[in-house]
């Protein structure tokens, strides 16, 4: 064997002589000496003792209790491990900051800052931490050139320190970086607080979690002010300050911008209006305005796309491909159904690019709330929740700004399919639960940015289906904005005579009609029964259902002759079309059950009601809509022919299946409670109609607005019951809030306004 030559060596710490003792050859070889040598161009930061963080605000909003929670563990010499972790932009580093200064103000603590975003710069900061504290250089050329463990030697010098200190490790987006090399330890002579993205990671040991999230909306208005007094208004303020989501980098760019205006003399209100054509490149020029030298960091454009960066180079490219689908939807709460959807294979994720499998949407969506791009959130509905999604405004706006532009309308296709999918698949199938209220902000986004003809076709299709859905929940404000909104859409890209504007026109005016805009309802459904009529015959399934629509606000406006003559004409084409117990054919039969009585139609009435719940009840089952429609009718029926005690258990059964099928809050059970109330008192049981009359005014205050004219009838109503009671003061107190209202709305001679004048003149 040959012979072997072992070299030791060995490093003493603290010896106030070790800069004295001579080098070895090897070390003055990493030395140079004579030349500048290797540990010559290794990049060492300006400063360790001073954050090198660029512009931070001088007054830290709302913060209190966080900044709370991190003084009180820097009264213990040691303080642990605290990890502040958020999306991108939202003052992680701000508030470090001001944490920096407050705690070594006086000397109370040594303060060390450090760039923790890449590896050098992080060995670097560390190694200089080192030599701050006594490391001499032949410690430092050694740990510099891997002859010795870099982070030992700074956590010895951290652990002798003298004084206690404070070490900060900004934008640690990477924590395997301090995980690796063991950077991260905890000590009893100084506090560690570390700023990164990622939530989720090994290098997360024995820490305190802090969440950094975005500002309360009235903070966030501050925040503009602060930098911008004279822009504009504190309500100004906040209207833009929800514009931008509340995000700090946002907001600092904003008020940054209106600062420094040199070329413009924009006033708050005016950064509103522009945030609507370009927010991203807006909101980033803010940047520039300032002065300052543009970093990703402080560019929305940029600052998050680092870390789509940082997850596609872990392996995950796809995790890009899912955050631009979101951006598809709005920056409401996205039910995490529809990426379920996804997985099923409702839609085709591989025509993206990069494409995005069905068995990669679990783990691209992992990535992405691991680095803290997106959250999940329980969203109320209904007795219970639903977990979904949630991304930042303007994430999602820079992330849809930077979509190549051939990737758009795929990703658009996609995101309309996932909704459509969410969707029951035949109209008159019943409709339970509210989520589909979730859907309707994504569905209105998807609307709004449509560009051809073919999309825009299938867009409006998905539309015209969720708001039926949303219909049957009880929610008509929500059903008409969104059919408003597909409207739009299909007359400029299909025009007005195609059959999905027609469907979505239909569906506007019915949900007018609910809303108690009852004339407005009847002219919108007459203009596009003419069009129907002309463009797809009097006997197609579009036409019929317009007719249906028009019947119900012609017969509330008093027109009921013409709307009875409407709807026994569509009766008797669905019959000989469809037959007589076809799903359509039923919904008009039981929706003339109610219009017989009132035409005086009495003996109509007796001898087919009871054939028409019971053809319901065989055809749809008993909790369909129609088939819960046919039973209200037809106990309204029997109270307005006088039968009070057969009305009677026909309407409490009618009332419990609604409150148990729509709920208790819904407008239809509302009603169902209502009819329930007249037969009460008719059959001497005045004290259960007033509750019940009481339920149905707080229901539809909240159901249907304070100024439907239902329930300004049926406020006059009670109060009629309550004064006929004896109870004066409660008539007087109803009727002295509902007359101003019922002057304004229905007229001063309305039937309704004359009888609560009177009951507040008797």
């Amino acid at each position: 064997m040959g012979d072997q030559h072992i070299s030791e060596y060995h490093y003493h710490y603290g010896s106030q002589e070790e800069e004295l003792l001579p080098l070895s050859a090897i070390e003055r070889s990493i030395v140079g000496r004579g030349s500048p040598g290797p540990l010559a161009q290794v990049p060492v930061p300006d400063a360790v003792r001073v954050p090198l963080v660029g512009h931070t605000p001088k007054i830290l909003r709302d913060r209190t209790e966080l900044m709370e929670s991190l003084l009180e563990a820097a009264e213990n010499e040691g303080g642990g491990i605290h990890v502040l972790h958020g999306l991108g932009g939202c003052g992680k580093t701000s508030l470090a900051h001001a944490f920096f200064r407050d705690v070594t103000r006086e000397g109370r603590r040594i303060g060390f800052w450090v760039n923790a975003s890449d590896r050098g710069s992080l060995r670097a900061g560390m190694l200089a931490i080192a030599a701050d504290q006594g490391a001499g250089t032949t410690e430092l050329v050694a740990a510099h050139s891997g002859l010795r463990a870099a982070s030992d030697l700074v956590w010895h010098y951290l652990n002798q320190a003298s004084v206690p200190w404070l070490l900060v490790l900004d934008n640690a987006d990477d924590p395997a970086l301090l995980y690796e090399g063991n950077w991260l330890r905890e000590s009893d002579r100084g506090l560690a607080l570390v700023t990164t993205r990622r939530a989720i990671s090994t290098a997360w040991q024995d820490v305190t979690f802090h969440e950094v999230g975005v500002l309360p909306v009235h903070d966030a208005a501050q925040v503009l002010r602060d930098l911008a007094p004279e822009a504009g208004s504190t309500a100004e303020s906040v209207r833009v300050a929800e514009k931008l989501g509340c995000l700090p980098l946002a907001l600092t760019l904003a008020g940054s911008y209106l600062a420094h205006q040199i070329l413009e003399s924009w006033s708050m209100a005016d950064y509103e209006h522009h945030l609507e054509s370009d927010p991203t490149n807006l909101i980033d020029q803010g940047d520039s305005a300032a002065g300052k030298r543009s970093q990703p960091r402080r560019l929305v454009s940029r600052t998050w796309q680092l870390s789509l960066e940082a997850i596609a180079d872990e392996g995950m490219p796809e995790a890009a491909t899912l955050m631009r689908l979101l951006s598809c939807w709005g920056a409401d709460p996205v039910p995490l159904t529809l990426l379920s959807s996804a997985v099923a294979g409702a839609a085709d994720l591989t025509a993206l690019d990069p494409p995005l499998g069905q068995s990669q949407v679990g783990a691209a969506l992992q990535a992405l709330l691991a680095h803290s791009l997106v959250s999940i959130v329980p969203v109320p509905v209904g007795a219970g929740s639903i977990r979904c999604l949630q991304a930042h405004g303007v994430l999602l706006d820079s992330v849809a700004a930077d979509v190549p532009t051939g990737q758009r309308p795929i990703l658009t296709d996609v995101a309309v399919g996932l909704i459509e999918a969410e969707l029951p698949a035949d109209e008159a199938e019943p409709v339970r639960g509210e989520q589909y209220r979730l859907f309707l902000p994504h569905a209105m986004k998807l609307l709004r940015g449509q560009q051809g003809a073919a999309a825009a076709e299938r867009a409006v299709s998905m539309a015209v289906r969720l708001v039926l859905c949303v219909h049957e929940t009880g929610d008509y404000a929500a059903a008409y904005a969104l059919a408003e909104t597909a409207v739009q859409t299909a007359e400029r890209l299909l025009g007005s005579e195609n059959l999905g504007t027609l469907r979505a026109r239909r569906c506007a005016g019915w949900a007018l009609f609910r809303m108690g805009r009852f004339e407005e309802a009847a002219q919108w459904h007459r203009q596009t029964l003419e069009v129907c009529e002309r463009v797809l015959g009097s006997e197609h399934a579009e036409t019929l259902e317009t007719c249906c629509a028009l019947q119900a606000p012609l017969c509330q406006t008093g027109r009921m002759e013409e709307g009875v003559s409407l709807l026994r004409g569509v009766i008797a084409t669905r019959e000989r079309l469809w037959g007589v117990t076809h799903a359509k054919t039923l919904n008009a039969r039981a929706a003339l059950l109610e219009f017989l009585v009132l035409c005086g139609e009495v003996e109509e009435f007796e001898q087919t009601a009871r054939i028409t719940v019971e053809d319901c009840e065989g055809a749809l089952g008993p909790d369909h809509p129609t088939t819960l429609m046919a039973r209200h009718n037809y106990a309204f029926g029997l109270f307005k022919c006088e039968q009070p005690q057969e009305a009677d258990p026909v309407a409490r059964r009618t009332l419990a299946d609604r409150e148990r099928v729509q709920g208790a809050e819904h407008s239809q059970t509302l009603s169902a409670a209502l009819l329930l109330g007249w037969i009460a008192e008719r059959c001497g049981r005045p004290e259960e109609a007033i509750v019940l009359a009481q339920r149905v005014v707080v229901g539809q205050e909240r159901a249907l607005g304070n100024e439907h004219p239902y329930l300004l009838t049926n406020r006059a109503g009670l109060a009629t019951s309550l004064a006929a009671l004896g109870r004066t003061e409660e008539a007087r107190e109803v009727a002295e809030r509902n007359l101003p209202l019922c002057e304004r709305v229905l007229g001063l001679q309305d039937s309704v306004t004359v009888e609560t004048r009177r009951i507040l003149s008797e």
